[in-house]
């Protein structure tokens, strides 16, 4: 069960802020907050695991296996397993590492990229790095909304058609919803 917060179409992609669990979110893709390593421990990492199967990991493994470490800032795609929505697994970085606001910036863009490269019409996001990697979540949710404002302009053009913002816990679901209140009614 979802809890739609907030709702709008913003340069001509239908932006959409809810609190709920990403797994059951039905669009193309949903983003894991990721690790470099690609292990799906806990969080929405472990839900992915726990919802879409051993095979998750097992592609996670390979991808890492032919390709290496994902590096912070980065994004690898691999299927779900038994979920319906293929994974962006996106890095994000871990707060007092340096630079962070930059990091997320890349990590979001790269999930974005992936995305239109497999010609997805819909994604959905989680708060990236404001778990355990403890980037505050205020900063977060403005971070990903500049993000997306500016790959909206540079992409007049383009597949993605739906990005949403889905968090488990109200407190982050309920910052995000504010800051699209904020920056765009």
């Amino acid at each position: 069960m979802h809890t739609l917060l907030w709702e709008r179409k913003i340069k001509g992609c239908a932006l959409t802020v809810v609190q709920g669990d990403i797994v059951s979110e039905q669009v193309a893709a949903i983003v894991n907050a990721a690790n470099n390593r690609l292990q799906l421990g806990s969080g929405v990492a472990g839900a992915i695991r726990n919802a879409g199967g051993p095979a998750v990991q097992q592609e996670c493994d390979a991808w890492v296996a032919a390709h290496g470490e994902v590096p912070t800032g980065g994004a690898a795609i691999t299927g779900g397993g038994k979920l319906a929505a293929r994974v962006i697994h996106a890095i994000g970085p871990v707060w007092g590492s340096g630079d962070e606001v930059a990091k997320l910036s890349a990590a979001i863009t790269a999930a974005l990229e992936l995305a239109e490269q497999h010609d997805l019409a819909s994604i959905s996001f989680p708060a990236i790095s404001s778990g355990v990697f403890g980037f505050p979540k205020e900063l977060c949710a403005k971070t990903f909304f500049d993000t997306i404002e500016n790959w909206l302009d540079e992409h007049a053009k383009r597949s993605l058609q739906t990005i949403r913002f889905c968090n488990f816990d109200e407190a982050t679901a309920r910052v995000f919803e504010r800051e699209a209140r904020r920056r765009f009614g």
